[in-house]
């Protein structure tokens, strides 16, 4: 009989959870940080989820939330026309970037230095956080709003994806697209893996890898819902994706096949992601909950035990439903 998989469910958000990133794996651990539509992103202890504090500040949406790899810097993109950059140790907020338009992704580079912003403007924009002062690098090019818009190549390049039904690859010193992708439809997520550079794109049912600085296609699966998420393990072993039918897919990367499927939410799957050690990923929903799930059911893990003989699951400690604590202000 096969292990039942047991998720820790964290509330604490009010509406639908839009987006959500891991750090890297620190001294203290790995973190996640929530972006959703109740304007107030929340960090968490990564393996656990238990809640660590709330960055307040915003006005509107949070649409996109992203933490740099040691976990000490955050940003937040939101419907406020702006960008923020926080303190993810103190939580005190260290800049706002005025926008023309509500911003929907942000992404730092790998030493922290730059953060690169895109959204509804339909412009790319790469930011000194060394010089907030200073006017930011524009790229234009997209036709449409840019959901999500990624370093990669040791931040060298960027990849952008845009409601205009195209991906593009941009150099962040040319002001032109080096290789586009179009698409029948919008595309609903992008994930970059820089070991195996490697770029995964979802829209409609479909889950698309290719080669990063080629952009040519290696594989799709096609799945029975609308995908709005998708992530790759990072030793790419697994994709785990989530969508319309709250469902979440798990696949063998290597052969295609579905591995599992189970209904994880109460409403649409918006965003997925594995974290920096591949022992779990998280799912983030219309429901207003974010829920972590063992990669490898069957392990002590973070608040798993798996309990042997006889009790062929694997149960969470009492503080499963990781809650916020009340917040003040």
């Amino acid at each position: 009989m096969a292990m039942r998989q047991t998720p820790l469910t964290c509330s604490g958000h009010t509406r639908p959870v839009v987006d959500l990133a891991f750090s890297g794996i620190t001294p203290f651990g790995y973190f996640l940080i929530s972006a959703c539509k109740d304007g107030k992103p929340m960090l968490r202890q990564g393996d656990t989820g238990d809640w660590i504090g709330t960055f307040l500040g915003h006005k509107g949406a949070v649409w996109g939330a992203t933490l740099n790899t040691d976990a000490t810097k955050a940003a937040t993109a939101a419907a406020d026309f702006t960008a923020k950059v926080w303190d993810a140790v103190s939580g005190a907020e260290v800049l706002t970037l005025a926008h023309k338009h509500i911003v929907k992704s942000v992404h730092f580079t790998k030493d922290s230095n730059c953060l690169l912003t895109g959204g509804n403007d339909k412009v790319i924009r790469i930011y000194d956080l060394n010089q907030p002062e200073e006017a930011p690098q524009e790229i234009p090019g997209h036709t449409a709003s840019i959901k999500r818009a990624l370093w990669c190549h040791d931040d060298k390049h960027i990849l952008s994806a845009s409601e205009d039904r195209t991906v593009r690859l941009w150099d962040r010193n040319i002001p032109e697209a080096v290789k586009t992708l179009s698409f029948d439809t919008s595309v609903s997520s992008m994930e970059y893996l820089a070991d195996g550079d490697v770029v995964l794109i979802t829209y409609g049912k479909t889950i698309a890898f290719y080669n990063a600085h080629s952009l040519e296609l290696i594989k799709t699966i096609v799945t029975p819902a609308n995908i709005h998420s998708a992530s790759l393990h990072p030793e790419k072993d697994f994709i785990v994706a989530g969508g319309d039918d709250f469902k979440l897919y798990k696949y063998d990367y290597g052969t295609s096949e579905e591995l599992e499927s189970y209904k994880g939410h109460f409403g649409p799957v918006h965003c997925v992601r594995f974290s920096p050690d591949g022992e779990l990923y998280a799912s983030g929903s219309e429901d207003g909950t974010l829920r972590l799930w063992q990669t490898a059911v069957g392990k002590t893990y973070g608040l798993w035990k798996c309990v042997l003989p006889g009790n062929l699951t694997v149960e969470a400690s009492s503080r499963s439903h990781c809650n916020t604590q009340e917040q003040t202000e």
